[in-house]
């Protein structure tokens, strides 16, 4: 995975192919706590006897992780990197029905 968002290099890896890291600016991060939604449920428990993606999850999932990493990039240019690379995701359920999706990685600069 190689994006760049608001200017800032976004990679799964350890290092950025053709680029030298020449400084480490720490572990950066961004969150999002998102509920389900009652509609959203009642159709995700039909679509559940007959089969089929849960395209309302689907969708809540890609927002999360546009989000968290919207929030991870902010916080990494906040530190003046050009880059944030080995980005990881994590989730957790908050309360019933609520989970956080936390994306990671390390600031860097880049030349």
């Amino acid at each position: 995975m190689q994006h760049i968002r608001d200017g800032i290099m976004v990679v799964n890896t350890e290092t950025i192919a053709g680029k030298v890291i020449t400084q480490n600016l720490g572990v950066v991060g961004g969150s999002t706590v998102r509920a389900k939604h009652v509609g959203k449920d009642i159709f995700a428990s039909l679509k559940n006897i007959v089969g089929g993606e849960l395209t309302a999850y689907t969708e809540l999932l890609e927002e999360s992780r546009t989000e968290a990493i919207a929030r991870m990039v902010a916080d990494a240019a906040a530190r003046g990197a050009n880059a944030v690379v080995n980005v990881r995701f994590a989730t957790s359920a908050v309360t019933g029905g609520a989970s956080e999706l936390f994306a990671y990685g390390t600031a860097v600069q880049v030349e």
